[in-house]
């Protein structure tokens, strides 16, 4: 499997330069391609192969006066800009089709150079290194700094170098791992558990550990308001207002930035301690649109969930997702029985069945679980809970719970 692993860059004054002018050439190249397939399409003609834009936009643009600037740049990343192109216009079109999953995609737009994010990508054939100093040799950009926090482990098939909206150079590594390998670094475990994701606590597991949320964008919240009624005073187009913008988007880079580190670590201690993961697939997108949508967006759940499946996958575990309809949380994990749908503020509730006293979050979790095939019995059998008669106060539809009971 195709990791990517990012440091931190700290290019020079002269070495800035030279990537904004990278960034240009890939942008205007991008642009170009986009603007040649609409006209092709407003004129009823077939699309020009990459072969021809290439030639029409790269090799002969270099001859004119109008873009022979397109030479003081690497080839290389005026040709993976047009990749970049064609892959835009491969998922639009198999998105029209139904062969792509996820939301719908829309055409591919022309870039901006006033885009918060830039970037340009160099292959092998581009020739950059890694000095033995440590820094990152680019091709008519120099050797840049590079602050690495951790080694490769294998030897990167390309680099891209990327600069966000806080004014900040990244150097994203394209890393081949195999997961056989991958798999020895972590320790042999036969646990298994259920994870309920949650506002409240961010994780409850099966085994009663409550993860705590961190909120970090509730913690940073006052100097998010600061910052933003600065920016909103400043008057647009003055070097005052784009000052104003970086100390706002510093400012939110701070908070993902603390987030993923949160959900990495947690993903990873996950990982490492248990050899099988039950969790629950939750309708992120729906419970955005309620008043819990700060709250939501805050915790990131499916930002963690995408972590726990490509490290279960690369070291060799098991992550199950059960159904978003799964009652988790109106099941009574000792017996099996259906106590239909509860507000949120009971956090603590008592089976009318088998009278088992269950905490909300831990009740989910133990669910969760079992629906995921993973509980198990004394004898080692998977366990599932059994179908138990419904009271006479239960029986009939009560119809589709609230947004909130959903939550």
């Amino acid at each position: 499997m195709q990791l990517r692993y990012a440091f931190r860059l700290y290019p020079d004054i002269v070495q800035r330069s030279a990537l904004a002018r990278a960034f240009g050439c890939a942008r205007v190249v991008f642009n170009d391609a986009v603007r040649a397939r609409e006209d092709a399409r407003a004129e009823g003609e077939p699309f020009p192969t990459a072969g021809e834009l290439s030639r029409k936009l790269i090799t002969e643009a270099k001859q004119t006066p109008e873009r022979s600037w397109l030479g003081e740049v690497s080839a290389v990343v005026l040709q993976q800009s047009l990749r970049d192109a064609e892959a835009a216009y491969r998922n639009f079109f198999a998105s029209l089709k139904g062969a792509r999953k996820g939301p719908k995609m829309g055409a591919p737009r022309f870039k901006s150079r006033k885009d918060s994010r830039q970037s340009l990508r160099f292959t092998a054939n581009a020739r950059w290194s890694i000095t033995d100093s440590g820094r990152l040799n680019l091709p008519k950009v120099g050797a840049v700094k590079v602050k690495w926090s951790r080694t490769l482990p294998a030897r990167p098939s390309s680099v891209t170098v990327i600069k966000d909206a806080a004014g900040r150079y990244f150097a994203s590594f394209v890393i081949d791992t195999d997961p056989h390998t991958d798999a020895h670094w972590m320790p042999d475990t036969d646990q298994t558990t259920g994870i309920d994701l949650g506002l409240t606590h961010f994780a409850v597991l099966s085994n009663g550990t409550k993860i705590d949320s961190p909120r970090f964008l509730r913690r940073a919240e006052k100097q998010l308001k600061k910052a933003q009624r600065e920016l909103s005073r400043k008057e647009k187009g003055s070097k005052n207002r784009e000052k104003a913008r970086l100390r706002v988007a510093r400012a939110h880079a701070q908070v993902a930035d603390a987030r993923r580190e949160f959900h990495h670590q947690l993903s990873t201690k996950l990982i490492r301690d248990n050899q099988a993961i039950g969790v629950e697939d939750l309708a992120v997108k729906a419970l955005a649109r309620t008043r819990l949508a700060k709250s939501v967006h805050d915790a990131g759940w499916t930002q963690f969930v995408h972590m726990l499946e490509y490290k279960a996958v690369r070291y060799g575990r098991t992550l199950v997702k059960i159904g978003r309809y799964e009652p988790t949380s109106q099941t009574c994990s000792t017996c099996g029985a259906k106590d239909g749908p509860k507000p949120l503020h009971i956090r603590t509730w008592t089976c009318a069945v088998c009278g088992a006293v269950h905490d909300r979050d831990h009740n989910a979790a133990k669910n969760v679980k079992t629906a995921a095939g993973l509980a198990v019995t004394a004898c080692g059998a998977q366990v599932r809970p059994g179908l138990v008669p419904a009271q006479r106060s239960e029986a009939g539809s009560h119809g589709f719970p609230s947004e909130t009971c959903a939550a």
